[in-house]
């Protein structure tokens, strides 16, 4: 178990557009592994490797703690609906916001073993990819969120 730094809003790294991933190595397998062990010890639902200073396309979700999700080269292909709720994140301590996104998405992606492979999801779980293929594209939540406000030993939905 390898617990990465999380960088925080501010820091450039997070605002940089990352580059696929276009072959899957060890240090690919790993960094998921690391950036999963981060995100459950930090309590998050989902993590970005901006997030842990790694520029590539790569994140982790498990909105559920039974069910990882380890999306490469993430893309959103369909969109359906649209829903507004509260969102956090790992990256923005104690910052929370209103953020509009779609309900249902299908998402296009590389397993870590090479396979491309198209889920859909609605709910938390759109939520969370949606929010985490944004830090791939060097947006965080607080760019589009209305609302922003701090809040202290809030339990977070969205990291």
């Amino acid at each position: 178990m390898a617990l990465l730094e999380i960088k925080k809003a501010g820091d450039p790294v997070l605002k940089q557009t990352c580059t696929e991933v276009t072959k899957i190595t060890k240090k690919i397998k790993k960094l998921l592994d690391d950036m999963a062990d981060t995100m459950y010890a930090s309590d998050g639902v989902g993590i970005a490797a901006p997030q842990v200073g790694e520029t590539v396309r790569a994140v982790v979700v498990d909105v559920d703690r039974k069910s990882r999700h380890d999306l490469l080269n993430p893309v959103i292909i369909w969109r359906e609906g649209s829903a507004t709720d509260t969102e956090g994140c790992l990256s923005c301590p104690d910052i929370y916001g209103e953020v509009e996104r779609a309900e249902k998405i299908r998402v296009r992606y590389l397993t870590r073993y090479g396979k491309t492979k198209e889920i859909e999801a609605e709910g938390l779980l759109a939520r969370c990819i949606q929010h985490e293929a944004d830090h791939l594209d060097g947006k965080l939540f607080i760019d589009i969120a209305q609302n922003i406000r701090e809040e202290k030993d809030k339990k977070k939905r969205i990291k």
